[in-house]
């Protein structure tokens, strides 16, 4: 009978919740009609978008109301907005699991326009490189972006001047931040490998109110919607904290593989140009080392790695990455070479073979091939896009006359396979032109 009994308590508590949850979502559902109904009876124009302006603030407001809620409930927890319950570890949030993934996905509910965070960091001549960066980042991308750019301080006046006047539209947003290191070692990082290169390792203790975010270098493109890569976020298993490209398909030509004098990732090492983030998983991580038995937090491991290798590493912060991702290799999640497609993929022969069959998504210029003649097929993409101004025709003003200039590179290795470079902006183009026409 005790059992019975149990049995008994246990399903009556599960309908009591399914019932509040219940409650919760019709109430929410009946506070939003109202604002519909007067929506569809507004006929002046002007009044319409009067209502509809005044509509969305209030809901704004009110969203987040909800989501601070939801945020402040998750605040102490190892919970992220991007993972089911179900999904993460059994001591992640203990009893609490249940109520926080209701809350999760009634704030995601609310969210549908939830912003996609994209950090970049600037130094010395590369304003006009990140520039056409954040160009590429605007012209495809389908929700709203926010941008938090890390520049040497005599850079931040020309980026608000050239920023301000991007016809942003509501989908833009951007944030400047000087160039910080730990002060008892900022002379170290400064040093390593190229100034302020090794900023980015410190961004989940910079934007501790980030959840997740993509880290991407200067000589980045994007030829597809950042909410592509952005999804991968979502593909992400209990345990993985961030997402790379391999340095390297083909092993014959691999740095890592053939010249570190450290440990890497995988066979031939992971390349940091492009870093898809969870920083709540990332903060909240304990490493397993070669340092210490202990494991260690992200703000911890940093420096102890840096002073046993500072000796044996050759790009920097990178190599610190693919150190750290060797003794915990659980905790990457390896995207194919087309979303970091960079100039070792075609330049010996063509050797990302999904670039081959699907197109390039993200083009990475390193090596300066966006300034110099030795890779024409990549100085042609950026000069491209740098030069396209935002409202003109994308197929005539970009994709035609660039299509002209690639076929002037065959003569080289990378020109040969001019087609992947714009396979997929062809269809970048058109999936943009055909949510416009159905008013996305």
């Amino acid at each position: 009978m005790r059992r019975f009994a149990r049995v008994a308590l246990l399903c009556l508590g599960c309908g009591v919740c399914s019932l509040l949850y219940g409650f919760s979502q019709l109430a929410l559902s009946l506070e939003q009609e109202p604002g519909a109904g007067r929506e569809r009876q507004a006929r002046d124009p002007a009044a319409h978008g009067a209502r509809r302006q005044a509509g969305a603030g209030r809901e704004a407001a009110a969203s987040a109301g909800r989501g601070e809620a939801a945020a402040s409930r998750c605040k102490n927890l190892s919970v992220s907005f991007w993972n089911s319950y179900w999904m993460l570890p059994s001591d992640v949030c203990g009893m609490n699991c249940f109520w926080e993934a209701a809350f999760r996905y009634d704030y995601m509910k609310t969210h549908p326009s939830e912003k996609m965070h994209l950090a970049v960091v600037a130094c010395g001549e590369r304003l006009e490189e990140t520039v056409t960066m954040l160009r590429s980042a605007i012209i495809f991308s389908i929700k709203p972006l926010q941008f938090h750019i890390f520049a040497e301080d005599q850079l931040h006046e020309r980026f608000k001047d050239i920023l301000d006047d991007f016809p942003y539209e509501g989908k833009v947003n951007y944030t400047l931040y000087p160039i910080t290191f730990p002060a008892e070692s900022a002379a170290e990082w400064k040093k390593l490998f190229k100034p302020c290169a090794s900023q980015r390792l410190f961004l989940p203790l910079i934007l501790k109110n980030v959840d997740s975010l993509l880290y991407v270098d200067t000589d980045i493109l994007f030829l597809r919607p950042v909410d592509d890569i952005w999804s991968f976020l979502g593909k992400f298993n209990s345990t993985q904290i961030a997402a790379m490209a391999p340095e390297h398909e083909e092993p014959r030509i691999g740095w890592y593989n053939r010249f570190a004098r450290h440990p890497y990732y995988g066979v031939t090492g992971i390349n940091s140009g492009v870093m898809l983030m969870n920083m709540t998983r990332i903060r909240r991580k304990y490493f397993k080392n070669d340092m210490t038995p202990v494991r260690l937090q992200w703000g911890e491991i940093l420096m102890p790695l840096l002073k046993k290798y500072k000796l044996n590493i050759t790009w920097g912060d990178q190599d610190l990455l693919n150190i750290m991702f060797f003794h915990n290799p659980e905790s990457l999640y390896v995207f194919p070479c087309q979303w970091n497609y960079r100039p070792d993929h075609c330049i010996y022969g063509s050797n990302c073979k999904q670039a081959e069959e699907e197109g390039i998504f993200i083009l990475h210029g390193n090596r300066g091939v966006y300034h110099d003649d030795k890779q024409p097929t990549f100085r042609a993409v950026y000069e491209a896009i740098k030069n396209y101004s935002f409202g003109d025709d994308l197929v005539h003003s970009l994709l035609q006359p660039l299509e002209l200039e690639l076929r002037k590179t065959m003569h080289t290795y990378c020109g040969r396979v001019y087609k992947v470079f714009i396979k997929q902006l062809t269809k970048s183009i058109r999936d943009l032109y055909a949510r416009r026409s159905k008013g996305r």
